[in-house]
């Protein structure tokens, strides 16, 4: 048997996505312009189909798709990499974005990319065979973290992710320790972003940095996946 399965995803017009996607390493290899828009481009064993819709808006979308990959870190750098060739910065809002690469609750080891034309591309490494949510953790901070990166990465809803951060943030009779605060910080920061609050995600980033330098080497390394979205978010102001 040798099914291939391919995602033909729409856009409003062509010419915008085909150059979001050249400088992160894919080619076209195929273009129609005439009678239906139509394109493919290229990455490895990466093949993504676009067809072209006059009256497609690209902020409505809910197309998607997900890449199972090898070496996800790998693709994010080179990602990352070929958007600030191209925008002369990394951007983590609007359209196009790229999201924060992290260890999801469902035995994915993933980041989130979003096109021009809207679609959003899951960019996943299997790191556990069960792909099943896993509880949330115990303990007031891990939960509060668990939950708001569901509500922000999964369903799109910022504003009730930053709610829960600033309720654990503004406890007054418990405190996180000081991974979990730098991991609060830097959602509510990434948050902040994404919604557009370049003042909330300033003084968040502000209070991330203090508090990374509150940490022991150890944790740096367990924290790297945040604290490299804490140097995106800077980039990205």
């Amino acid at each position: 048997m040798g099914e291939t399965t391919v995602p033909i995803l729409p856009c409003r017009t062509l010419q915008p996505v085909l150059d979001f996607y050249t400088p992160l390493g894919f080619e076209v290899t195929f273009l129609q312009r005439r009678p239906n828009p139509y394109a493919v481009v290229e990455r490895g064993g990466i093949q993504l189909h676009f067809f072209g819709m006059k009256d497609y808006e690209p902020t409505a979308s809910y197309s998607t798709c997900c890449i199972r990959t090898d070496d996800v870190d790998a693709l994010h750098t080179a990602f990352r990499s070929g958007l600030r060739a191209a925008y002369g910065r990394i951007p983590v809002r609007g359209l196009p974005r790229i999201g924060a690469l992290k260890d999801t609750s469902y035995g994915a080891r993933q980041f989130l990319m979003t096109d021009p034309g809207g679609n959003c591309l899951r960019i996943a490494q299997p790191i556990d065979d069960d792909p099943r949510h896993r509880p949330a953790p115990r303990g007031t901070f891990p939960r509060a973290l668990h939950h708001a990166a569901l509500l922000a990465d999964s369903k799109e809803d910022l504003p009730g992710a930053a709610r829960i951060i600033d309720r654990a943030l503004g406890i007054q009779d418990e405190e996180p320790t000081p991974t979990e605060l730098l991991r609060l910080l830097v959602l509510r920061a990434d948050l902040a972003q994404r919604s557009g609050d370049t003042e909330t995600s300033r003084r968040a980033q502000a209070e991330a940095e203090t508090a990374a330098g509150r940490l022991t080497a150890g944790e740096r390394e367990a924290l790297r996946d945040d604290l490299g979205r804490l140097a995106t978010l800077r980039d990205g102001m």
